[in-house]
């Protein structure tokens, strides 16, 4: 899951004459790094509360709704005309071409919400992988039964603020492909670990778990708030529509960018969608309806222990990476306002050079702005993690938030628009329902998660974090 393919896939500083040599496969990599990410630990525990009857048919749901609303903003790209006209090089100036200014302001907060949304949940997640890999050796050093091996998340949060904090001081991330090459293969690397470990665990019993109406719980009403939570969790694990423009603008033409582009979106989203079909069901096959919410961190593996460590420290240098990409257009924004709101200011304005000890002849520009602003931004994104640490929560919260206007509402919109459909015409009325039904799931979802949220805060341990 994660954006920090924007740092391979788009160079901002390219200009309208940049080079575009990507294909049908690359594109279709580029899908597929988007969409798997740290979404997929907690896909056994949502095929848990939907059921074997329920859980496979939604995750083929929502596949089938990404990749069709996905080849709906692929003829976006270009205006008016999908294969002549002018190109589109982000998601939010096909929308200012097709919608208008007024319809700018609401994917602008779209965005923005989920892409900071995105860096608490990464937050929380990396710290629940750091307080695992401590568990684990604990355990592994001392035994099960001694006491001592738990850990409060808010220090481990502090910490991977603290390393962000470094991070983004570097030079922009377009000039760093190496971070998001890193952060690709890591995502990789955890969750075939993740699959290896379930299909052993099932193995081990050789028994298919689970029921066809999923985890049963006392209490019918945490029943439902259980199964839209889920939703949101599986809205998470597919949302890739913010990045969808930018990687079509990676593609050579002849052909035509949106029909290449329809062709990676349906290559790519099908072997997530196996993936997905694989990791959920096994998971769900061998943990039944107590597989945890997050496979590698919720008392699910210990040994072998190595293994374990493994995947979780991949997970921590993925979201390492994938945190800052995800930041990176925030800091652009924010900082693009101050200094247009205030251009005479020197402190605003003014860049450092500090020279590096040692080595008389390099230096590092060091500029007030981006120094405050960013340091501020990522204390507070911090705070938010340590007052909110619940994974399955935040997740299903993201992807409730995020699925919707960018995933359905912008690209039928502009469908409409591009088509000029009528409101007479009968499929006018067939995209507007489908519209409203995704509305309706992201709406239940957003409930869902808030639910959880407020149960867990009601019960939690103060700065623990809950898987």
């Amino acid at each position: 899951m994660g954006t920090e393919r924007r740092a391979v896939v788009y160079d901002a500083e390219g200009g309208d004459d940049h080079e575009r040599q990507g294909t049908v496969w690359t594109a279709t990599s580029h899908i597929v790094a988007a969409v798997v990410g740290s979404g997929v630990l907690a896909l056994a525990w949502t095929v848990a509360q939907l059921g074997w009857a329920v859980g496979p048919l939604v995750l083929l749901g929502f596949s089938c709704v990404t990749y069709y609303t996905s080849t709906l903003l692929a003829n976006c790209y270009r205006y008016p005309d999908p294969v002549t006209g002018s190109v589109n090089r982000e998601y939010i100036d096909a929308v200012r071409c097709y919608l208008g200014r007024k319809s700018v302001l609401l994917c602008g907060c779209a965005q923005y919400v989920n892409l900071w949304g995105t860096l608490v949940g990464y937050t929380i997640t990396a710290s629940t992988s750091m307080i695992a890999v401590k568990r684990v050796n604990c355990f592994h050093l001392s035994g099960f039964s001694v006491t001592g091996c738990e850990a409060s998340g808010s220090t481990y949060m502090v910490v991977f603020g603290l390393m962000q904090l470094l991070l983004s001081q570097l030079p922009s991330l377009h000039n760093i492909a190496w971070l998001s090459v890193v952060a690709v293969a890591t995502s990789f690397g955890y969750s075939f670990i993740s699959l290896g470990l379930c299909a052993a665990k099932w193995a081990s019993h050789g028994d298919v778990r689970g029921t066809l109406a999923g985890a049963g719980i006392d209490a019918p009403r945490d029943k439902a708030f259980n199964v839209l939570l889920a939703l949101g969790n599986i809205a998470f694990s597919y949302t890739f529509a913010d990045v969808l423009i930018e990687i079509q603008d990676t593609l050579k033409s002849p052909p035509a960018e949106n029909k290449t582009m329809k062709r990676a979106s349906l290559y790519g989203l099908s072997m997530t969608t196996i993936f997905y079909l694989l990791l959920g069901c096994t998971g769900y096959a061998a943990f039944g309806n107590d597989a945890p919410g997050n496979i590698l961190t919720g008392y699910a593996f210990y040994e072998p222990y190595w293994l374990v460590d493994i995947a979780n420290v991949c997970v921590i240098v993925h979201l390492a990476g994938a945190y800052q990409v995800f930041a990176q257009p925030i800091f652009a924004r924010l900082e693009s306002y101050v200094a247009c709101r205030w251009p005479d200011s020197k402190i605003i304005t003014a860049t450092y050079y500090v020279r590096v000890p040692g080595r008389p002849s390099t230096s590092v520009p060091i500029a007030p702005l981006k120094l405050v602003l960013r340091t501020v931004i990522i204390m507070f994104t911090t705070l938010v993690a340590m007052l909110l640490p619940f994974f399955n929560a935040v997740l299903g919260l993201i992807g409730a938030l995020g699925f919707w206007p960018l995933s359905v509402y912008f690209p039928v919109a502009m469908h409409v628009a591009r088509l000029g459909i009528r409101r007479s015409e009968g499929r006018w009325w067939l995209l507007q329902a489908m519209s409203f039904v995704c509305l309706l799931i992201s709406l239940a979802a957003s409930i869902g998660s808030v639910q959880d949220i407020v149960h867990n805060l009601k019960t939690a341990t103060p700065f623990k974090t809950v898987d």
